[in-house]
């Protein structure tokens, strides 16, 4: 989408990288996608191919093998991703949510151990917060940690795990104080081949069908107490701190495929004739469409505002659930009109739209559901 207000940004630099990552999706991705969605998981070629070129490791030090760019560098990738319509490979989960929480809390043996691998595509990470019986509240988490002399014996399960199928790495919530509610909680390093470590069930989803989603137990298993990330108890606190960037990461994604919805409709509208006229002349075509395009721009520019604040680490908890909660409803309501606009076809897989209207709906509920982000918008007022 071509905007009138210009972009700021990003520099030359940026836009370079930015067409190293469109040449790559659309020439080493996408003609896969229908593929690794009849898989429902991602081979781990493709993992390191994206490692090479440099997209895993964005913000990660280049003393731990990564590109030390800076969350203008991780926008650009989810921009792309967005744009292009590609739910999996998961690289955001990856590269922009788990290996930040190394970065910044990690020991160097922590670092030393995960983010090379990480930012070469050789080892990939998930994040196991969400329970069969909790969701957003970590007060209630189940899964427990017991200290047995230098070691943390785990015992509980998650469920709705991204990556949690094809994943090495596992940065694992447990309660280490129950008595303490949610300020008990404790981040565990763990590897995935540690006995005791089973996965579940590849779950089946509505949208993202190539991006696995796991339900996974631990059942005893031992970790060494150098695994906890942070201190102990000391989860609630790191977690918060990260999701102002895992819900910004949602609302670049959500405006990435806001504008590619509208540029296929624009597109499509214009080709497709109904009564002798392409459906674009309809004046309800254009007036949705306008209504769109201006939405998305004054979206665009919030975004990028939060973007720079985020890069210059001033982006408050309340501006990101400001940020998730408008992204993501306008991104319904694009997508709503733009199958609608598409007719049959726009209900059919074969069509990006489609795709798109399945894929983003859970949007609305991960990364904090959006009435979760009314409530903290809320309190603040």
């Amino acid at each position: 989408m071509e905007f009138g207000i210009q972009r700021t940004i990003f520099g030359e630099e940026h836009e370079t990288f930015r067409r190293t990552i469109r040449s790559f999706l659309k020439e080493e991705v996408l003609p896969h996608v229908p593929e690794w969605e009849e898989q429902g998981e991602t081979p781990r070629d493709i993992w390191r191919r994206a490692g090479e070129i440099g997209l895993l490791g964005t913000s990660i030090p280049a003393a731990y093998g990564g590109a030390e760019g800076g969350f203008l560098y991780d926008a650009l990738v989810i921009e792309e991703l967005g744009y292009h319509g590609i739910g999996a490979p998961a690289w955001d989960m990856h590269g922009h949510i788990v290996a930040p929480f190394i970065v910044e809390f990690g020991t160097d043996k922590q670092k030393q151990q995960w983010l090379p691998d990480m930012a070469a595509g050789e080892k990939i990470a998930s994040i196991g917060l969400t329970e069969p019986s909790t969701g957003s509240d970590l007060k209630d988490l189940r899964t427990q940690a017991v200290r047995d002399g230098g070691d943390y014996v785990i015992n509980g399960s998650k469920i709705f795990i991204t990556n949690g199928i094809i994943g090495d790495l596992i940065l694992l919530a447990a309660k280490t104080d129950p008595t303490l509610g949610a300020k008990g909680v404790s981040l565990f390093l763990v590897d995935t081949a540690t006995p005791g470590y089973r996965k579940g069930r590849n779950l089946k989803k509505v949208g993202n069908k190539a991006q696995d989603t796991a339900e996974l137990f631990f059942d005893d298993m031992r970790v060494p107490a150098d695994s906890m990330l942070g201190g102990k108890n000391e989860g609630w606190r790191i977690l918060w701190h990260g999701l102002a960037q895992e819900r910004l990461v949602v609302a670049v994604r959500s405006m990435a495929i806001c504008e590619a919805a509208l540029d296929q409709t624009v597109v499509y509208t214009k080709d497709r004739k109904a009564f002798g006229q392409p459906v674009f002349d309809f004046q309800n075509t254009q007036f949705k469409l306008a209504d769109h395009a201006t939405a998305i721009e004054a979206g665009r520019t919030f975004i990028d505002r939060c973007i720079e604040q985020h890069a210059a680490g001033a982006l408050s908890a309340e501006t990101a659930a400001k940020a998730k909660l408008w992204t993501t409803e306008l991104q319904d309501q694009i997508l709503n009109d733009c199958v609608q606009l598409h007719g049959g076809n726009g209900y059919m897989w074969d069509y990006p739209i489609a795709r798109a209207w399945a894929d983003a709906r859970v949007h609305r509920i991960y990364a904090g559901t959006n009435e979760i982000m009314r409530y903290i918008i809320g309190r603040s007022l």
